[in-house]
């Protein structure tokens, strides 16, 4: 009976040893194969903060002195100045200043210049503030002689107007976050919005007509709501309230997929080069980065300005879905080029005038910065779209992401160390049990 227990115990050494050592060795492979940290830390609000800060300085030196804003890609702000003393201020301020020959106000007359040239469907245009240029696309549907035409106009700008050919067409994506139908197609929900007596969704307005029944199901036996506003073209975003007037459950949340969603705390601005996300319900979440702002599309149905330009896919089916960022509502899809097997741009309507031309406010989260993973609201319940992360500990932290958190190289070795210790310790006394045994049969057998 001894003699069991002893080897009972030894087994439990041996596999809790081995599983030291396979805890340890994936902390260290985990941590060391991450992406180490920029030379400072940033918040999960880095981004907000370096926009917020590029945009007060540009507000405070002038269009005529500056050239838009952007974030790099440590996260922090650039300004794009014209003169010296401009440079000066930026760095003092703590940003990082960029020298250009062409400043907001040649930029944004430039682009004037081209909406009042005859319309030509098939082009987009937006300012690049990277490359100080405005750049004009046309996609496969512009005809040889529009696009000589249109190049005419740019060469009469200016050499800081470029022109692009891209593939595929410019289109609005009718046809997810959570699908919405209707006569008028399928559409995807964007954000939950309140004017604080009835509740509503806020998508595309391409997406239907004032007076479109929308359904959350295809056979029509879920009505979701009527579409009561929108503005398309000139903009791209409409209102659907809800038939009952209230979202209902989690209504500050966006669906992502496999049940997951992410809360959403308030609304904010984008900035070049941030990184954001996109929920659709036909390609699902998506992420990419801002490329241009104050974007201008021509669509075969209408002109629409003051877009968010992303190098984001999308599909037919992901019109109206949520563009988001660290838990802050940033647009609602409206369209573009190209499509999730090669990539393309896609175009967003910021959320912010489009709540105000609405008046409505969004639904936000009570819970300040609340983390992602919260189950997504169910069919009886509200209707959005967004991305979450499985897998969380008990305070809300990504498991993995422990694991590849740098820190814990030093722990892991310590815990390969003790497991490598703890593996002979318990060969070394198994062995001196075997001798001492050994010595005794072979006394007995001597005797």
């Amino acid at each position: 009976m001894r003699h069991a227990r002893r080897r009972i115990v030894r087994r439990v050494a041996r596999l809790a040893a081995v599983g030291g050592l396979l805890l340890g060795g994936t902390m260290v492979t985990r941590a060391v194969a991450s992406e180490p940290p920029g030379p400072s830390a940033a918040p999960r609000t880095l981004a907000q903060t370096a926009s917020g800060a590029g945009a007060a300085l540009v507000a405070r030196l002038g269009d005529d002195r500056t050239a838009g804003h952007w974030v790099d890609a440590d996260g922090r702000p650039v300004v794009a100045v014209t003169d010296g003393a401009a440079a000066d201020a930026v760095r003092r301020a703590g940003a990082t200043a960029k020298t250009v020959r062409h400043s907001m106000s040649e930029l944004t007359s430039a682009a004037s210049t081209l909406r009042s040239a005859p319309r030509v469907p098939g082009t987009a245009w937006a300012l690049d503030y990277r490359s100080n240029e405005v750049v004009v696309r046309g996609d496969r549907t512009v005809s040889g002689a529009d696009w000589s035409r249109l190049t005419g106009v740019a060469e009469g700008i200016g050499q800081f107007v470029r022109m692009e050919r891209v593939e595929g067409t410019f289109s609005t994506r009718l046809n997810g976050a959570e699908p919405i139908l209707s006569t008028a197609g399928r559409c995807s929900a964007g954000f939950n919005v309140t004017d604080g007596t009835n509740d509503f969704i806020l998508t595309a307005g391409h997406c239907g007509p004032t007076g479109s029944v929308w359904f959350g199901d295809g056979e029509g036996d879920r009505q979701v709501g009527e579409t009561v506003a929108g503005s398309f073209p000139g903009d791209d975003f409409s209102l659907v309230e809800y038939a009952g007037g209230k979202a209902g459950g989690d209504a500050d949340v966006v669906a992502v997929g496999a049940g997951k969603g992410v809360r959403i705390t308030g609304t904010g601005e984008p900035a070049v080069g941030q990184r954001v996300f996109r929920s659709g319900s036909t390609s699902g979440l998506r992420a990419g980065r801002v490329t241009a702002l104050d974007a201008t599309v021509n669509y075969p149905e209408g002109t629409v300005t003051g877009l968010i330009e992303t190098d984001v896919c999308a599909e037919p089916g992901d019109s109206g879905g949520p563009m988001f960022s660290e838990g802050l509502a940033l647009g609602v899809t409206s369209g573009g080029s190209g499509d999730c097997a090669e990539g393309g741009t896609t175009f967003f309507q910021p959320l912010p005038e489009a709540m105000e031309s609405l008046g409505v406010r969004l639904i936000v989260s009570g819970r300040e910065g609340a983390a992602a993973g919260t189950p997504a609201p169910s069919a009886s319940g509200a209707v959005g779209a967004g991305a979450a992360a499985p897998g969380t500990g008990a305070d809300g932290t990504p498991l993995l992401a422990r694991l590849t958190d740098r820190r814990n190289v030093g722990p892991g070795l310590l815990v390969v160390a003790g497991s490598l210790v703890a593996m002979v310790a318990t060969r070394w006394i198994r062995t001196e049990q075997d001798r001492k045994a050994y010595r005794r049969q072979y006394s007995a057998t001597w005797g």
